[in-house]
């Protein structure tokens, strides 16, 4: 049978049925592995249900002893893991490697979060206490960009308030969510942390699933209207970290050498494939041509290719339907604007898509109103900073936006104004663990990070005491 098992009450067990998982640069199998069933599915929530009253019962040093040596499984398997990521989702080793490592810092991280309770009252007239407890079972719903790290914006925080998890990975990459069950097996208690894989077919019986007293999910925002809608009827907590369409504004005062670069990493990493990528690009008239020229030079030097071949910058789209979704978005942006770099597929196996810049487009085309999620910058010009943070703010999208400047006074008067929920300056699509992440407008639903995000895993409970 399949070595990729699930992990369901301690026990690695085989999937009722079998998926082959398909490598995106070369459309090839990279292996099967087992697939839950409805069945499964509810032996994970019962088994869930089962550890919960003992694991939410341990001391908070318990549970963060745990988070540590999870941390640590991850490093000492960081070559094995970051290989198989590749593999799966296409993205260059060196960018897998770093997500590992990543995923293993957060889960260190949230082991050094307190969930102290805080007195609020302490007088002659009683005692009052703001505690913080867990929920019970959730299920934690990961996407395919970054199936390692985005799992460990979720997993550690819900495990550290004393929950149990159910950890469902994209059906187009649940290699290394499974893998990683495989190693922490003997590690937490059986039924705490549980995997299953599926077929895109799970996603909506975990979310009404009455054992499941929390949804936390990442994804897209058509995806997680429905999530939020039907975990209406048994008023499941929800958190949802929903699409971007990030806008990001370089004043009239940057050095162009210098900024272009950062300004088309921020758009081109992961293949574009991230939700805070930068998604559109306003740059200001005085220097708009400049900015276009370094764009499609930065475009044409990129080296594209399969992630494990050495010197790979970027590699393929994840999955035959994003690739074609974003082809779509190249073909209405030639209507639209004029591509000076890149402008289709490469090669003729695999879902590489060529880096593409399009200029002289403006809002109401699609690649500037909707999230393209792939490697496509559209480069829209200006002539008044504030009217470029009035289009920015035109979006039914906020999720988090950037201002570049030499100015940086200027500039942070300005990020002020945007409706985001992260906003950076000179910078963008920073995010660490200590530091909250949640969207504005069709953005999501709750923050994760920080203590902030903690919480959200947490219900408070007011101990009021007479005297």
């Amino acid at each position: 049978m399949s070595d990729y098992k699930l992990l369901i009450g301690g026990k690695l067990v085989d999937g009722d049925a079998q998926m082959d998982v398909v490598n995106p640069a070369t459309e090839d199998p990279v292996a099967s592995c087992a697939r839950a069933s409805k069945g499964q599915l509810d032996q994970a929530v019962a088994a869930a249900q089962a550890a919960f009253p003992a694991w939410s019962a341990t001391s908070i040093d318990e549970r963060r002893a745990v988070l540590v040596k999870i941390a640590d499984a991850i490093q000492a398997n960081l070559a094995d893991l970051a290989r198989l990521l590749t593999q799966e989702q296409g993205k260059p080793l060196a960018d897998a490697t770093g997500e590992v490592f990543g995923a293993s810092a957060f889960f260190r991280y949230f082991a050094s979060l307190n969930l102290d309770a805080r007195v609020v009252q302490d007088d002659d007239a009683g005692r009052v206490e703001v505690r913080r407890k867990p929920l019970g079972v959730v299920g934690c719903i990961i996407p395919w960009n970054f199936p390692m790290i985005l799992m460990a914006f979720k997993v550690p925080a819900a495990l550290l308030a004393g929950n149990t998890v159910i950890v469902k990975p994209a059906a187009t990459t649940p290699l290394t969510a499974l893998k990683l069950g495989e190693i922490i097996k003997d590690i937490v208690p059986p039924g705490v942390v549980n995997v299953i894989a599926d077929a895109n077919d799970l996603g909506g019986e975990m979310t009404r699933h009455p054992g499941i007293r929390k949804i936390s999910f990442t994804g897209s925002t058509e995806t997680g209207k429905k999530v939020m809608a039907s975990a209406a009827d048994a008023l499941k907590r929800v958190s949802l970290e929903l699409g971007g369409n990030d806008a990001l504004i370089v004043l009239d005062d940057v050095n162009v050498k210098e900024t272009a670069p950062k300004v088309f990493g921020a758009a081109m990493q992961n293949a574009g494939q991230v939700c805070i990528a930068a998604k559109r690009i306003y740059v200001h008239e005085s220097m708009y041509d400049a900015m276009c020229d370094e764009f499609a030079r930065l475009a044409g030097e990129m080296v594209v290719g399969d992630g494990l071949e050495q010197g790979t910058q970027m590699g393929p789209l994840q999955n035959k339907q994003q690739f074609e979704k974003v082809m779509g978005f190249i073909e209405s942006a030639r209507k639209d604007g004029k591509v000076i770099a890149g402008g289709g597929r490469k090669g003729d196996k695999g879902y590489f898509i060529q880096p593409t810049v399009v200029r002289d487009i403006a809002d109401g085309a699609k690649l500037v109103d909707e999230e393209q999620f792939g490697p496509v910058m559209p480069v829209i010009k200006y002539s008044d900073p504030a009217e470029a943070v009035r289009r920015a703010n035109a979006s039914i999208y906020g999720l988090g936006g950037s201002i570049w400047a030499k100015d940086s006074e200027r500039a942070w008067g300005l990020a002020e104004q945007m409706e985001s929920g992260s906003v950076w300056v000179n910078k963008h699509a920073d995010l660490q663990p200590h530091l909250p992440f949640g969207g504005a407008k069709f953005s999501g639903v709750g923050s994760e990070l920080g203590e902030e995000g903690l919480k959200e895993f947490t219900q408070v409970q007011v101990l009021n005491m007479a005297r």
